[in-house]
This record gives structure tokens, C-alpha cells and sequence, in this order.
């Protein structure tokens, strides 16, 4: 996809349940950084779970986002839409020797599904069980399989994030091999981020900082993909009154709810300057 714009920037929310004021805040600095580029802001519906997504929630978002004057660049772009793209990505990293079948429990292979921050805790370091021995592995495709990608070990992977500085995570060590496919014929979010950064023509990133170590695992994807380098700003997160992160299940903090109790679109953005 290409554009005049020299800045490219994007909102990613999952329709999994209605935006909170941390999403505010992070669409918020997205939002300025591509005005004050001059730049176009894209909408991405990251719709990939098929239990959890709802159109409610896709509704209520763009509800919210027009009515805290949060512009974006139509037409919206679904994952569910997309999953050709990333089917075309994860051959080629099969093809090229990246990734292995894998055979690993529900409960985590549902936990990919989602970005981590999304969950409890990052994804863990993964203990290795189903990881070819040597380099030498089958490039075929094992029907109803699951994939990760198999990570360097020891490589320290480096970047400077655009608000927080030099980053630096180990691969094996911060972070393991992780899941790209799953045998119901879905993408991982790190391979459908990826994927669409670069279709989307992505120049620059903003997220939270919970995210810093998916992008560690993302830039590996890029390299092993040879799509363009993508600039990344993180985002401090909010947190409630007892120093948890803001999620879903904040419902008190949901815009949906603070509309409903009279807030005003001024009164809403105060509460994250």
C-alpha cells in the first residue's frame, strides 16, 4: 500500500471489549505524533479471535474514537479479512527454514491469540519441548500443526525506541521461541502485526510499553520476512489506584461507561494529562 505521506501511522485496538483510558492515552500521543508529521493515522481492527471478538465492540469503538475527536485515515482495515496475507507470510518463513511444528497445550495457544499485554503476564520463555535438535528440520508443511519461530539464541536484539530509548532483549533468555501459526489456520499477533505493518505501509509505531519485548520478536519476523524497518514509540501505561495496569476488565474506566455517566469529551481527556 502506498502514499504520499511520509508518516504513516496506526490505532490498533481488538474488538474484545469496550476502549478504556488507557487506550485513550496511547491513541492520544499516536494521534499527535502524525499531525505534527503531517502525517496519515490508520485504523486497524484487530479482529483475529473469533470467540472473543464481538461487533459490538467494533461499534462502541468507533463511537468512542469520533467522539473523543480521534481521526483516522478510512476505511478500516480487519485482520479477519486479511488472514490470506499472513498464510502468504508464514509459508514463506516455513519455506526458509524459521519455524517448526509445534505441539503445545490450549491454554497457551489461546494466550497467543491476543497481543501479551492483553493477558496477565508476557509470553513465557518457551521450554524447548517440541524444538528440532540441530538445524536440520523437514520445510514441509505438517497439516494441522502448530508453528513457532525458532529465535537465535544469544542474540541480543537492539533498537532505539522513540520515547524510552535504547532497548536491548536476549533471544532464549528475555524471550523463547514463539508461536507464528496455528492448526486452525490463524496467524499469531507478532506475525499479523508484521504483516501489516509492512502492507499497511506502517512508518512508525506508538504502543504501550508492555509491548517492548513483542517488538524484539517482531523486528526478528521483519528481518527473516525482508520487509522495511518500522520506527517504534512506547508509551508509559496507565495504572489504576492500587499500580495495576489499565485492562478491559476496568470497566469503570471504560469510555462506554464514563459517557454513560455524563462525562464530558474534555473531562475524559483531563483524566490522562
Amino acid at each position: 500500500m502506498s502514499s504520499g505521506y511520509r508518516y504513516r501511522g496506526r490505532l490498533a485496538p481488538s474488538p474484545t471489549g469496550f476502549l478504556h483510558l488507557g487506550h485513550v492515552s496511547t491513541f492520544r500521543v499516536a494521534q499527535t505524533r502524525a499531525e505534527a508529521a503531517g502525517g496519515l493515522l490508520l485504523l486497524r481492527n484487530e479482529d483475529l479471535d473469533p470467540l472473543r471478538s464481538k461487533v459490538e465492540f467494533v461499534e462502541a469503538m468507533m463511537e468512542d474514537l469520533a467522539w473523543l475527536g480521534i481521526e483516522w485515515e478510512p476505511p478500516m482495515v480487519s485482520q479477519s479479512q486479511r488472514v490470506g496475507l499472513y498464510r502468504v507470510a508464514f509459508e514463506q518463513l516455513l519455506e526458509a527454514g524459521f519455524v517448526y511444528p509445534c505441539r503445545c497445550s490450549r491454554k497457551d495457544l489461546a494466550r497467543m491469540m491476543h497481543a501479551p499485554h492483553e493477558d496477565a503476564d508476557d509470553e513465557p520463555v518457551y521450554d524447548g519441548r517440541c524444538r528440532p535438535s540441530g538445524e536440520s528440520f523437514s520445510r514441509s508443511l505438517v497439516p494441522e500443526m502448530n508453528y513457532r519461530f525458532l529465535v537465535p539464541d544469544g542474540e541480543v536484539v537492539r533498537f532505539a525506541d522513540g520515547n524510552m530509548g535504547a532497548q536491548s532483549f536476549s533471544a532464549g533468555v528475555d524471550f523463547g521461541d514463539f508461536l507464528v501459526w496455528r492448526k486452525d489456520g490463524l496467524p499469531s499477533y507478532q506475525l499479523a502485526c508484521v504483516v501489516d505493518e509492512a502492507e499497511m505501509g506502517i512508518t512508525e509505531v506508538v504502543r504501550g510499553a508492555d509491548l517492548l519485548k513483542s517488538t524484539a520478536r517482531q523486528l526478528l519476523l521483519q528481518r527473516a520476512l525482508d520487509l522495511p524497518a518500522v520506527e517504534y514509540f512506547h508509551t508509559r501505561l496507565m495504572v489504576d489506584e492500587h499500580g495495576a495496569r489499565l485492562a478491559k476488565r476496568h470497566d469503570a474506566l471504560a469510555i462506554q461507561t464514563l459517557r454513560q455517566q455524563g462525562l464530558s469529551r474534555e473531562d475524559v481527556l483531563a483524566m490522562i494529562d
